[in-house]
């Protein structure tokens, strides 16, 4: 059993069994929600379908990745069951049409949406997230680059009319909080939950022993340091993760959570096999099936 000492959830296995969601046997592919992405560039097309990949994994009915128009071609069919939408560019492709893609997306349909992995740092990709952020709708994830433009946006958090979860690796913590995070697990969690606080969010502060900590006071530890997890792409898979859970209708901060430790349960089993160097964010996916499997067992599913 999870221990919880002064308010500190120590994520296990029979804790995290009990946030997994239902599966109705009758349920179809609307019934396990749709996962909107949108992520991805030229130099980091990668991103985009290693969260595409992790949602579908992850459990969600249907994943529809949205990269810019002319990188379309590029990801489609890359992975056969993903839905790929391409975003409008600006007239010298150098930036998204912003009106036009605030415009296709409001005619999609979604219960999540993942926002940042890979994207390129531009004025137009600001103002999208921010005017998303400023609507009623279905819960964020915030990751990659999406922090990079929420830095740069002073003061975004009071405009913000839906649920977020926030994801940042102790660099871009450091950027989008002006903190650093601190070289003990203690202060790593002090400011977590000060930047949960403040931005009235869900955060993820990525890392050995991931924090997750949300604004009414909760906060979490997993139990994974794994150095095998720390290579490109891992965190994009997460982001992913923790999507399909959302759009399955888990809360934010237990798909948070659920996400952290399915992922790093994920880890301990290629590392099983390749030992702490050698796992590729690609391994990942398919290990956090059979790891939602193996939990679900622990539930008796």
């Amino acid at each position: 059993m999870a221990e919880a000492d002064a308010g500190v959830v120590h994520l296990d296995e029979a804790y995290c069994a009990r946030l997994l969601p239902a599966r109705d046997p009758a349920g179809h592919k609307g019934t396990f929600g749709t996962v909107l992405c949108v992520a991805g560039s030229l130099d980091y097309v990668g991103a985009a379908l290693l969260t595409a990949m992790a949602a579908a994994r992850g459990g969600a009915g249907l994943v529809v990745l949205c990269v810019p128009k002319w990188l379309q071609e590029v990801v489609a069919g890359r992975v056969p069951e993903v839905v790929t939408l391409g975003l409008p560019a600006s007239d010298d492709a150098s930036d998204l049409d912003y009106s036009a893609t605030v415009a296709l997306l409001a005619t999609r349909r979604m219960d999540a949406m993942v926002f940042g992995p890979g994207l390129a740092d531009t004025e137009g990709y600001r103002s999208l997230l921010l005017n998303l952020l400023s609507e009623d709708g279905a819960p964020v994830v915030i990751d990659g680059s999406g922090m990079s433009l929420l830095a740069r946006s002073p003061t975004w958090w009071s405009e913000v009319s839906r649920t977020c979860v926030l994801t940042p690796h102790p660099g871009e913590f450091e950027r989008l909080t002006g903190l650093a995070v601190g070289e003990s697990d203690e202060e790593r969690m002090e400011r977590c939950v000060r930047a949960a606080s403040t931005f009235r969010q869900v955060v993820v502060l990525k890392g050995a022993h991931t924090v997750v900590a949300e604004p009414e006071g909760r906060v979490a530890i997993s139990p994974f340091a794994n150095p095998a997890l720390a290579t490109a792409g891992s965190g994009d898979v997460l982001a992913g993760l923790i999507g399909a859970l959302l759009a399955q209708g888990v809360e934010a901060f237990n798909a948070a959570c659920l996400g952290v430790y399915l992922h790093g349960m994920a880890g301990e089993r290629v590392s099983e096999r390749l030992g702490d160097s050698g796992l590729l964010a690609s391994d990942l996916p398919y290990e956090i099936a059979v790891a939602r499997h193996d939990l679900g067992a622990k539930r008796g599913d």
